[in-house]
């Protein structure tokens, strides 16, 4: 399905998994923000693994050339994007359910910051009540070696050999021209994403998913994020997986992934509960 100029998917479970697993709370909508390069195949697998517990599934992965080229310009094309998916919400009715993330790689952590800057500064979504986000492999920074062994990967071998080495060049001189020569200058413009998240957060809980085998965000940047946000008195979780390669973790590790993945999730129901009990015995 689509919206405007979006291709997504959304599922929505049967009504007794639902009920079997949420018992009358109204169930979470879980977004799904794919890697660059991913399919929305692979994409399934990891929805399926809050199908079977009665979520709402919302699968998107950004264009390669908004990720790679539009971003790494300066163009927030993914603004535009984030807007839409936020706003796919209130086209299925399904606007007053708990909102959880999970988000792969870099890829989709660009198109998540939007999404967090429009949660915290836009009236039309300050009655979006989300829960907590999952980030798996990600996010990185400044990491030229490692952006280009993603862009290589994603164009494949169907390119021609020619075409895919001068693309990686030009890449690779913008990347380092504009991100990293010329951060300081063009940072007021458009901050990029690890700074923009770490500098104004989003304020739930997180869970980040790593591993120090990663060669293409490195293990070091996602642990000063997670310190960071830890410095800010924020609820963050982490766990490295020590020996998978970028976004492999649920491939190698699929019953420990899972697991965490959902008593992640179901703490964090908990919590939202807890919170609007109190909240009804204050009023």
């Amino acid at each position: 399905m689509g919206n405007d100029d979006i291709d997504y998917n959304i599922v929505f479970p049967e009504v007794l998994i639902s009920e079997r697993h949420w018992r009358g709370l109204k169930q979470p909508v879980v977004i799904l923000l794919g890697w660059a390069g991913c399919r929305d195949k692979h994409l399934v697998k990891y929805s399926s693994i809050y199908t079977k517990q009665g979520c709402i599934t919302l699968r998107y992965t950004a264009p390669l050339k908004t990720v790679f080229i539009s971003e790494s310009f300066g163009y927030k094309e993914l603004r535009h994007t984030a807007l839409k998916l936020l706003e796919t919400l209130y086209d299925y009715d399904v606007e007053n359910n708990p909102i959880f993330f999970h988000v792969f790689s870099n890829g989709g952590f660009m198109l998540y910051r939007y999404m967090v800057e429009y949660l915290q500064r836009e009236q039309q979504f300050s009655t979006l009540c989300v829960l907590g986000t999952v980030v798996d492999s990600a996010p990185g920074s400044g990491n030229v070696t490692g952006a280009l062994r993603a862009l290589r990967t994603t164009l494949g071998s169907h390119i021609n050999v020619f075409l895919r080495y001068l693309l990686m060049a030009l890449f690779a001189m913008t990347v380092f021209l504009l991100r990293i020569v010329l951060y300081p200058v063009t940072k007021f413009f458009h901050k990029d994403h690890y700074d923009a998240m770490m500098d104004r957060p989003a304020p739930w809980p997180q869970l980040y998913l790593y591993s120090r085998a990663d060669r293409v965000i490195r293990h070091t940047d996602v642990e000063r994020m997670v310190g960071v946000l830890r410095g800010k008195q924020l609820s963050i979780q982490s766990f490295d997986f020590a020996t998978s390669a970028h976004v492999s973790l649920f491939r190698d590790f699929p019953e420990d992934y899972c697991s965490r993945c959902l008593d992640f999730l179901n703490s964090c129901m908990t919590k939202s509960e807890q919170t609007k009990l109190k909240t009804r015995h204050v009023i």
